[in-house]
């Protein structure tokens, strides 16, 4: 997984970036296929602001999450929970639920 982070308005601190790589290996966890993420850390009036898209393997699909908060670590909590939700949900789109149910009609 390739990992970029940036800033808007902020300098990215080694203690943030790696505050954001931590909390990105609870997504890559839950599916193997991420191919890449880039996260945008900024402050826009007062609110810091986290966003992420993620690229998945299959389709090119991209999966996009943005999140405000007035702590930068508090946005990138509230951040992973919305791209971990939203991979996850991808995750199961990508199975098949009814195989079972078309081999035993087909046999």
């Amino acid at each position: 997984m390739q990992l970029t982070v940036t800033g808007h308005h902020i300098d990215v601190t080694p203690a943030l970036r790696a505050y954001v790589t931590e909390k990105m290996q609870r997504v890559t966890r839950h599916f193997e296929h991420v191919i890449s993420v880039h996260a945008v850390l900024g402050i826009e009036k007062h609110e810091q602001q986290a966003e992420a898209t993620i690229n998945v393997a299959g389709g090119g699909k991209a999966i996009f999450a943005t999140e405000s908060a007035m702590d930068m670590y508090a946005a990138i909590d509230g951040l992973v929970d919305k791209l971990d939700r939203q991979v996850r949900r991808h995750k199961e789109k990508l199975t098949d639920h009814h195989r079972s149910q078309r081999h035993a009609a087909a046999g």
